[in-house]
């Protein structure tokens, strides 16, 4: 029997807690089970790698870990480290549920990244909920965050450095040989560096999109899929002038500019895969899973 090809899908932390919705494990749990039923119908035609974002989970542990006074708070690798826990174990369960003939393991994953990094003196990665301009201020005031725009509302941001090796790597490749559905580099996965005596957590959050590709890469796989809280990549987002982008090329996109924090590195790791792997990549909504790789809905990214 031929098998099938490889889909390495990254799920938002957006997508699983939607913007503006409270960091409740029922809801949480709600979003992930719609998450869970997209993956399954994915699992019909592809072998299916699954990375999941962090962003508001690791934000709400980060908060929770700076309200006990009596403990010095437990730094963002650790945070993340938990993070793919919380978030591995609930869609490791629901996949389970309604797969119940695959295995389904979920793989604590470290990331190594260059100390030197320039992200380190630039933050730009949200985490976190969302907050007004004045309570936005009052947390760079009191606690020394750093906290950026995004759209109306105001977040955390903190050093995104990119993802140069997965530690892991050839651990998750021979789940994939023995067609397990792997959750893995969750959050984009525990950033590490290495030094003389081996490897050190760092204080980041490293983006899952760019962990994603870089994961397809190393595995070669047939296609990336990027699952947000957007049901495309639009031009001029934001604008009068914005319009969804439904088939382009790696080369169209270099001349188009997205945001950083958030639609930036989505369109960098699904051109960098299209151009280097030559598979296909895409950018849309959870619910529309099959339909984008079908080129049906969302933002297909292929060569010309």
């Amino acid at each position: 029997m031929q098998q099938k090809p490889t889909l390495v899908v990254a799920l938002g932390g957006n997508a699983l807690l939607k913007r503006g919705e409270p960091l409740e494990a029922d809801l949480q749990r709600k979003n992930i089970e719609l998450a869970a039923k997209t993956i399954a119908q994915l699992t019909h035609a592809w072998r299916v790698v699954l990375v999941h974002g962090n962003g508001p989970q690791v934000g709400l542990l980060a908060l929770q870990n700076s309200a006990y006074q009596n403990v010095s708070p437990y730094p963002l690798d650790v945070l993340g480290a938990e993070s793919q826990g919380m978030i591995g174990y609930m869609l490791q369960q629901a996949l389970k549920n309604h797969l119940p003939d695959r295995e389904v393991s979920v793989l604590l994953t470290q990331v190594e990244v260059d100390p030197q990094d320039p992200a380190f003196s630039n933050p730009t990665k949200y985490i976190g909920p969302v907050y007004n301009k004045e309570q936005a201020d009052a947390l760079v005031r009191d606690k020394g965050w750093s906290v950026k725009a995004d759209g109306q509302y105001f977040r955390r941001v903190v050093p995104s450095p990119l993802p140069k090796r997965i530690v892991e790597s050839d651990a998750i490749t021979a789940l994939i040989q023995r067609d397990h559905l792997v959750i893995c580099n969750g959050g984009g996965g525990v950033p590490v560096v290495e030094k003389a005596d081996g490897y050190h957590g760092i204080e980041a959050v490293i983006d899952k999109d760019l962990s994603a590709a870089l994961l397809a890469r190393q595995i070669e796989a047939d296609a990336l899929l990027i699952l947000t809280d957007t049901d495309a990549v639009y031009l001029n987002w934001g604008t009068p002038a914005q319009r969804p982008l439904t088939s382009v090329t790696p080369a169209e996109l270099e001349s188009m500019s997205f945001d950083a924090g958030s639609m930036g590195p989505k369109v960098s790791a699904c051109s960098h895969f299209v151009a280097s792997c030559h598979g296909i990549a895409g950018i849309g909504a959870l619910e529309d899973g099959p339909a984008i790789l079908a080129g049906e809905k969302g933002t297909l990214i292929r060569e010309p």
